[in-house]
Formats: structure tokens, sequence, C-alpha cells
């Protein structure tokens, strides 16, 4: 396997750093600096945490391809801090404070998996090479 580049390592860094404090910011957010009046915190810390779990191992497996989908996963903060920014007076820094981790994570993710792609030689397929194929497999 090549040897990352400078920039790829950073944007990887930046990557697994940003992540991770995603990760500690929203369960500080959800137990101690503003837990839900009604619901148990634990339950909804958990609801909130258990998503940026899931491609934790990748990442840190440095797989392009991981860093690339866990993006979808972060596009819910991005969802949750634009509507607190927008609709709650009382949890709009904290808001902000989500948006700018997650805008670092969203954005470091796409150059990690770019780069590391390229250095590792995966290519994906145009969208009109991969319908052509699937076409003549399955009209045949």
């Amino acid at each position: 396997m090549p040897k990352m580049q400078r920039l790829t390592y950073f944007c990887r860094q930046t990557a697994l750093f940003s992540h991770c404090s995603l990760i500690i910011f929203i369960g500080l957010w959800q137990l101690l600096l503003s837990p839900h009046p009604q619901l148990s915190a634990l339950i909804i810390t958990a609801l909130w945490v258990i998503p940026l779990l899931f491609p934790l191992l990748g990442m840190l497996a440095a797989k392009p391809y991981t860093h690339a989908w866990a993006n979808f996963i972060l596009l819910f903060y991005v969802l949750h801090a634009v509507t607190l920014i927008t609709l709650n007076d009382g949890e709009q820094g904290l808001a902000i404070i989500e948006l700018i981790i997650v805008s670092v994570c969203f954005i470091s993710n796409i150059l990690f998996a770019r780069l590391r792609a390229k250095e590792l030689g995966i290519k994906l397929k145009r969208l009109s090479l991969v319908e052509r194929e699937e076409r003549t497999r399955y009209n045949d």
C-alpha cells in the first residue's frame, strides 16, 4: 500500500480529530450542557452518538470509502445545527459550535477520500458506463 502524502495525512488527522470532537461535543451537550427536560438524557445521548460510531472503525483504518459515506451521516448533524440556529434561541451557541465541527469533519472527509483514492488508484466508473453495463447485462 502506498504511503500517504503529507496533505492526505493532514486531512485524515483533521477528519479523525473533528469526528471524535463531534462525538464528545454531542455527548456533553446532551448529557450536561443542555439535557432534555422530559426525556432520559442517557437515551437521548445514545441516540445522537451511536450513528457517529458506525464509520469510526473504517475511519481509523484509513479507508477512503468509509470517509466518503460517513458524510451521509454527518448531514443529519448539519440539519440539526442549522435548524437550531434558525429556530431555537437558547441553544444557538451550541448549534453554531456543532455546525463548525461538522463542517470541518465534512470537508476533511471529502478531501481525504479524494486524495487517498488517487494515491491508491481507486476510480469510480462514470454513471453512464455503469448504466450501459447494466442495460447490456439485464437486457440479454
